[in-house]
């Protein structure tokens, strides 16, 4: 059975494109609200479901924000695999920082990985509302993969490099 997000339709939450912008643990700027450091934020959830999660090729839709669980995963299915080569910890901080300058898609856009999980954008400004937030949690969610991906002593964690083989929801990872 998949994890959803404990996360639930809230009317207080702002939505772009359909997607709840949920508070984050962040330092880093962008729309996000901040979330107190002692709570579980959608990143947090992302990360500890992945490996459970990148199994289905199926995902039941409980809540927006599982829209965004979604997204996390094959984002953090996309890291992985960036990371694969990488033996240091330096290397796989090199290759995220790379992949953080990647043009971030919207929906509607070319390079989108999910056409249909999230609504067009209404106007310019919803799109650069939601790019800026994809950007940041996409950021943020690369910050803390590190932390996991490669141990203390910097050596790679074969437990995580080796989601890198998965398909999630059979989407082809670029």
């Amino acid at each position: 059975m998949v994890y959803h997000s404990s996360f639930v339709d809230d009317e207080q939450i702002t939505k772009a494109c359909g997607c709840p912008l949920l508070p984050l643990k962040s330092h880093i700027k962008g729309p996000a609200p901040v979330s107190d450091q002692d709570r579980t934020d959608i990143v947090d959830e992302a990360i500890t479901f992945f490996r459970a999660n990148v199994f289905f090729t199926n995902f039941d839709i409980k809540s927006s924000a599982d829209k965004l669980l979604i997204y996390l995963t094959f984002y953090i299915n996309v890291a992985l695999k960036r990371l694969e080569g990488c033996r240091t910890l330096a290397e796989g901080t090199k290759a995220i920082i790379n992949l953080g300058l990647e043009n971030v898609p919207v929906p509607g856009e070319s390079g989108f990985p999910f056409p249909g999980l999230f609504t067009l954008p209404q106007s310019k400004r919803e799109a650069e509302l939601f790019r800026n937030y994809l950007k940041q949690i996409r950021e943020e969610t690369s910050g803390r993969l590190l932390s996991v991906a490669y141990r203390p002593n910097g050596t790679p964690n074969k437990w995580w490099l080796a989601f890198a083989k998965r398909k999630f929801m059979n989407v082809i990872v670029p």
